[in-house]
């Protein structure tokens, strides 16, 4: 049988891993293809908690594909944001909860709903097709909803996330809330990484129209904590934006238990945080309070303001 390589986007996150590991537990089950989880990057403090939990491995880390090779992204389409030779792969499937980003020449298995993270869509599929949803593949799913919508509280939550949470609780026979502010919590805990990690462990490029973007977003309980670093993390947000040719960088430091986000902005277009939120920078920060989705709350509200 041809062998499929599935995996989520670069920099990834706990819905990138652990969709990674669902899907290709699901084609396998399905007998479609041999599938096997891959990652395009390193492992955070929340999902190595995951893993632990269930004391099970992180996928093989993937830097290139061969050419013609096949592959499923989930929890991305963006080739900017996926394996640097995507293009010479043939893509068989996409399972996502983002924008529509990807054009093919050929005719594949797409699957978007705009839903708070791919682990809920998964879990449609797992039902659809009749496949069962195991304890481990349950706390996969329900690991990686909590992590998306903290704790169902983000506004990028839906009805279909917090009916999946309430169902995989149950399979997994985990209390969900008490499971998932342990895991946030130690997905908080930035003392064993550098300034460079911290500015790579959730950074996406996201244009703003002609406005070339970083927005790297790094969850806390303690904004205070994170802050203490500003004059380190502005000096390495500097060195990207000249590296990187960016016309603008945020870094959105969330707080976890009360909902707003410290932003730190520096480039050329740092005004138009300002512009779009109405709000005044001061050295180069501002909170934006009830700020946490970076999805819902930040690329729909620059990019209508650049």
């Amino acid at each position: 049988m041809v062998k499929t390589y599935v995996f989520g986007h670069k920099s990834p996150d706990s819905d990138s891993i652990t969709s990674s590991l669902v899907m290709a537990n699901l084609e396998n089950e399905l007998g479609n293809t041999d599938a096997k989880a891959y990652r395009l990057g390193g492992i955070n403090k929340e999902t190595e908690f995951i893993l632990n939990y269930l004391d099970i491995e992180a996928p093989e880390l993937l830097d290139a594909v061969e050419d013609d090779a096949n592959v499923i992204l989930v929890d991305h389409n963006s080739p900017a944001e996926s394996v640097d030779n995507l293009e010479n792969a043939k893509i068989l499937k996409v399972v996502d909860h983002h924008k529509l980003a990807l054009e093919t020449s050929y005719p594949l298995f797409l699957r978007f709903e705009p839903v708070g993270c791919t682990e809920t869509i998964l879990c449609k599929l797992y039902e659809e097709n009749g496949v069962e949803i195991t304890k481990e593949i349950a706390t996969l799913m329900l690991s990686a909803i909590i992590s998306d919508t903290l704790l169902l509280k983000s506004p990028t939550t839906t009805e279909d996330d917090k009916v999946a949470v309430e169902k995989l609780a149950k399979i997994a026979e985990i209390d969900y809330e008490e499971y998932g502010l342990e895991m946030l919590k130690a997905g908080t805990d930035l003392s064993d990484f550098s300034i460079e990690e911290i500015l790579s462990l959730d950074a996406k490029q996201i244009d703003f129209k002609d406005v070339k973007s970083i927005v790297n977003q790094v969850n806390t309980a303690d904004i205070d904590e994170v802050m203490e670093m500003k004059e380190e993390l502005e000096e390495e947000m500097n060195r990207i934006i000249d590296e990187e040719n960016l016309d603008l960088f945020m870094l959105l430091i969330t707080d976890i238990v009360n909902s707003n986000s410290q932003v730190i902005v520096l480039g050329e277009q740092s005004s138009l945080v300002e512009k779009a939120y109405d709000v005044e920078l001061e050295d180069n920060t501002v909170l934006l309070v009830g700020v946490v989705s970076r999805k819902k709350q930040v690329v729909p509200i620059m990019t209508d303001n650049a």
